[in-house]
């Protein structure tokens, strides 16, 4: 009996961890750039000799749904959609890489161009951009950051530096509990020269909000399933050890 209990266990806690990745998502539905995460359930089966023994369930989020999303003109200078699917490389807070999409940028009082979540907007040269005081800056399609004095409004803009664009192609990519993307087995993707930027725009996040509201209540549903399991299963048990008394 308590293979049958350690089994729907495992289904209960899969359960649970889908859950939380369809409420992460539904608390992301308003999040610019946020890509929806796909949960995934594989048996695990454990052998005994020659014959299956029983299948464990294990779930985790598998990776994230890369569809387009809609975009939305802000007007705002500094806000870009990233078109095609090119990705914009960020600074992690302990060191290295990792990308996304959202594109609500926003210059720092020290100087430092960062995304709505406050990470680094990383250059071409692997290294977080800054911006000089006082320069008024833009950027271009291309996702250069272009540079001017308002004191010589007459003058070049000069190129600070290029926003670091990146392409997956080829490359697995994992989603973290950050709902940030990294490359699976750690490493850096490389730069995409043709990727193209649409300014003073945002792309939206990909979560369809009642499609999401539906998957929870077929994950709340799952989970009540498997704990009547375990409950069935604890009855039985009952049941065959007041057999065992009565004989």
């Amino acid at each position: 009996m308590d293979r049958m209990i350690y089994t729907a266990l495992t289904g209960v806690n899969a359960a649970m961890d889908r859950q939380r990745m369809v409420a992460n998502n539904l608390a992301n539905a308003s999040t610019p750039g946020f890509r929806q995460e796909i949960f995934a359930v594989k048996a695990a089966t454990l052998t005994d000799g020659s014959l299956d023994a029983r299948a464990m369930a294990r779930g985790s989020v598998r990776g994230a749904d890369m569809g387009a999303a809609k975009v939305n003109a802000t007007g705002q200078p500094l806000d870009i959609a990233v078109e095609g699917a090119a990705l914009i490389a960020f600074q992690a807070p302990g060191g290295g890489e990792f990308y996304s999409r959202r594109g609500d940028l926003r210059v720092t009082p020290t100087g430092l161009l960062e995304n709505g979540e406050g990470l680094p907007v990383l250059g071409e040269g692997g290294a977080p951009i800054s911006v000089p005081a006082g320069a008024q800056i833009r950027l271009a399609s291309d996702g250069s950051l272009l540079a001017s004095d308002p004191a010589q409004p007459d003058a070049e803009p000069a190129i600070l530096d290029r926003i670091k664009l990146v392409s997956a192609a080829g490359s697995p990519l994992a989603k973290g509990i950050d709902s940030f993307l990294k490359v699976l087995g750690g490493g850096v993707l490389p730069g995409d020269p043709t990727a193209r930027l649409r300014t003073g725009a945002l792309e939206q996040s990909n979560v369809e909000t009642a499609e999401t509201l539906v998957q929870m209540i077929e994950a709340q549903r799952a989970f009540e399933q498997r704990l009547k399991v375990i409950q069935t299963a604890g009855e039985l048990d009952e049941a065959g050890s007041g057999l065992l008394r009565m004989a």
